[in-house]
């Protein structure tokens, strides 16, 4: 199994850079990429919702998604933030190498 994961969180629009700042500078993550403007359709408390949202896609270590869990529970204006941690089955080396010297041990 890869070391690797690229972990997916939805958040306000005005709260994405905020988070992930909060999860590059802690070196958490190498990086974290904004999709601004996608719209979630979910089921919440029993009722549709429809919201705007961002997509954080956010590349770290496997062994490191506990922490940076932790970060994004702390500083998500959610009570029930997505935190999907998807295996990065190959990649580029070098990017590879950039990741792990990018988040902290």
């Amino acid at each position: 199994m890869s070391d690797f994961v690229v972990v997916l969180v939805t958040c306000p629009p005005d709260r994405a850079a905020a988070l992930a700042d909060v999860l590059v500078e802690g070196r958490h993550a190498a990086c974290v990429n904004i999709v601004p403007a996608i719209r979630s359709v979910y089921r919440w408390k029993g009722a549709v919702q429809h919201d705007d949202e961002t997509l954080l896609v956010i590349k770290t270590r496997a062994s490191h998604f506990e922490a940076l869990k932790q970060a994004v529970l702390e500083h998500h204006p959610y009570e029930l933030p997505e935190v999907i941690a998807v295996s990065v089955e190959r990649g580029h080396q070098p990017y590879l190498d950039w990741i792990t010297s990018n988040v902290s041990d």
